[in-house]
């Protein structure tokens, strides 16, 4: 199997999302939510909703670790059932690029881009990754790599997925394969890219 060095996320629902995707936080999406949040941890919703494998919602965390396919199993949060080998081989990376979009309506909240979430049992203030029990416990390895240094909090400005290409180039470019370091020349930088970039995954 061949090793992955880099993984980029660019606004990706790590640690879940507490409403509907593409639907947001307004008073008309939480009545949307509250229809299908009725049935969302059914077999069958599990089974051909592809974005309820990452609905996570914080007040019914019971439901969600008993009937989530998805989340739950990838995240290592079932105690007695975590994979020892999602820690080997997530901490064999060599950077973790997690990329926050500011103005993200679509993962609520923001912060699961880096892990961050609600706590437990409430829509309240976020809890930031480093103080989730997810990463203090180091159930799948995030504590491991951050504390080696390779986990790289990136936000930036934008909604979901808008990022500029500024912002492509200071933060993505330079984990993708065949990209060389910038080149200075005079005021400018100049890029070598020997091969077509791949994202590694």
């Amino acid at each position: 199997m061949r090793q992955i060095k880099n993984f980029i996320s660019l606004g990706g629902p790590q640690a879940g999302v507490a409403f509907v995707p593409l639907c947001g936080s307004s008073n008309l999406c939480h009545i949307v939510d509250n229809l299908i949040k009725a049935d969302i941890y059914s077999d069958y919703i599990q089974a051909h909703l592809a974005p309820s494998g990452y609905l996570k919602i914080p007040d019914d965390i019971s439901n969600y670790l008993h009937s989530c396919k998805y989340l739950p199993r990838l995240n290592n949060e079932h105690p007695d059932e975590r994979n020892s080998t999602y820690k080997e081989r997530f901490t064999s990376l060599d950077n973790l690029v997690l990329i926050m979009f500011e103005n993200d309506t679509v993962i609520v909240p923001k912060e699961s881009s880096w892990f961050g979430f609600y706590p437990d049992g409430a829509f309240s203030q976020v809890v930031p990754p480093q103080q989730t029990k997810l990463y203090l416990e180091d159930w799948f390895g995030l504590r491991t790599l951050d504390e080696a240094g390779k986990v790289k909090f990136i936000s930036v400005q934008g909604g979901h997925i808008e990022i500029s290409k500024e912002d492509t180039e200071k933060y993505v470019a330079p984990y993708l394969k065949g990209y060389d370091t910038p080149v200075k020349k005079g005021n400018s930088a100049a890029y070598n890219r020997k091969v077509s970039p791949k994202l590694h995954r």
